[in-house]
């Protein structure tokens, strides 16, 4: 069994942007493992902007304390168990540390990572488990959609959006996303089957929003924030509804940006904003 374990400490609080000085790669001594825990190496780590939050203050969940490793979503193998439910070879996801090998004890945690079945991909499973799910949940239940909804997506060729999108096609809606850069938004027409793509790069957001959706956007599912909220909201239908799943736009600011001036829309197209998580 490994003896040292290699973690990524968390020794700073972004100022703006996020660095590589704000971590330190420790090796530390890995102790015996104590009967009811689990060991596993981690075999991939989900990179999402929510964590930037995590870094700064506390928000739906605590801070990441200095000095600690940061916190991440994983999928990784056990290779030690004194747990009657987990045995070597079985591959586990949930949240956990940015390390090499992580111990846990799932009679003792509120949400130790789970047991997956031997069937799932796991780097799939790792890419459904967190932004699939808030997709899913995020467009299904907080979104309601309807076949024939013009729906829109920022963020459309990220993990979550992409999948938003993909999901609200097979609800019957015509979507429309958001991406930066003809690449992006090529991607996002030609293999995730949006019926178009706006790339706020190079378009005038309004104006392509008006010309692709002349009677208004039944729902936005949002993951920027900023100016394409507004723009969006500038362009909701009767009874709009925008999903607020997160507002990247701002994440990085050192002065919080103004709120959505266009929030005056919500109220003359009796539409509604909601936030999930």
């Amino acid at each position: 069994m490994p003896q040292t374990n290699r973690q990524w400490i968390l020794k700073g609080r972004p100022d703006g942007m996020v660095d590589p000085s704000l971590f330190e790669l420790r090796e530390v001594p890995i102790p015996p493992l104590e009967n009811g825990q689990v060991r596993a190496k981690t075999l991939f780590l989900s990179f999402d902007p929510t964590q930037r939050m995590w870094m700064s203050k506390d928000t739906y969940m605590p801070i990441v304390p200095l000095g600690q490793p940061m916190r991440a979503v994983l999928t990784a193998q056990v290779i030690e168990s004194k747990h009657r439910k987990y045995k070597p070879g079985d591959m586990v996801n949930g949240l956990a540390a940015w390390e090499e090998f992580v111990s846990f004890s799932p009679d003792k945690e509120e949400t130790p990572p789970s047991k997956l079945p031997g069937h799932l991909d796991p780097a799939l499973t790792l890419a459904l488990a967190g932004t699939g799910l808030t997709a899913y949940f995020g467009l299904l239940e907080v979104g309601k959609p309807k076949a024939g909804d013009t729906v829109l997506v920022s963020g459309a060729a990220g993990a979550t959006g992409s999948i938003v999108g993909q999901i609200a096609k097979l609800k019957g809606c015509r979507v429309i996303g958001i991406a930066g850069g003809p690449e992006k938004c090529a991607w996002i027409t030609d293999k995730a089957g949006f019926d178009a793509a706006i790339d706020y790069k190079a378009e005038r957001l309004n104006q392509r929003l008006a010309e692709l959706c002349p009677k208004g956007i039944d729902l936005f599912f949002d993951n920027v924030g900023g100016d394409v909220l507004d723009a969006a909201l500038a362009n909701l239908a009767r009874r709009g509804r925008v999903v607020i799943s997160g507002a990247i736009a701002g994440y990085n600011e050192k002065v919080p940006p103004p709120g959505p001036r266009n929030y005056l829309s919500l109220l003359v197209q009796r539409g509604r904003m909601e936030g999930f998580f």
